[in-house]
């Protein structure tokens, strides 16, 4: 009878915390972006289930266009970023920033967390395929974000 208790316990302080120590529900964080010589916000919101998985990433960047303040997944391909990564020849054919993002999102959400991104001095990772745009704020944005769901 001990032994089913003690195995009983165990799975519920296994499942009611999630195998990362994540509660669940949605979590936003923020943090300052100062990429190009402007001063924006570099802001993630991730969603957790009850079994502590990391279900939904969602990240941007405030912007200002010709005045206007946005962010840069609003202006999707209006923002210009496909035509200099293909001039870089950094990815075939250029991507831009929203398309960058998105795989940067879909890797948090396949490796449970942040701790794979490895950001070197400049800012920028080389563990997600086809994103080449620098992280660092996104990184930490996403780093407050999880230390709310702990």
């Amino acid at each position: 009878m001990k032994k089913v208790l003690s195995l009983l316990l165990v799975t519920v302080l296994l499942t009611g915390c999630g195998s990362n120590g994540l509660k669940e529900g949605t979590y936003e964080g923020s943090a300052v972006d100062t990429f190009g010589g402007q001063e924006n916000t570099a802001t993630a919101k991730i969603t957790i289930d009850e079994n502590g998985k990391i279900t939904d990433v969602y990240l941007d960047t405030t912007y200002t266009k010709d005045g206007v303040e946005t962010t840069k997944k609003t202006l999707g391909a209006e923002y210009g970023m496909k035509e200099t990564s293909a001039n870089k020849g950094v990815i075939e054919g250029g991507a831009e920033w929203f398309e960058q993002v998105e795989a940067l999102e879909q890797a948090v959400i396949d490796n449970q967390g942040i701790d794979f991104l490895n950001v070197d001095e400049d800012g920028y990772t080389d563990a997600v395929s086809r994103c080449t745009i620098k992280v660092d704020a996104l990184y930490k944005a996403l780093e407050d974000a999880l230390n709310k769901a702990k």
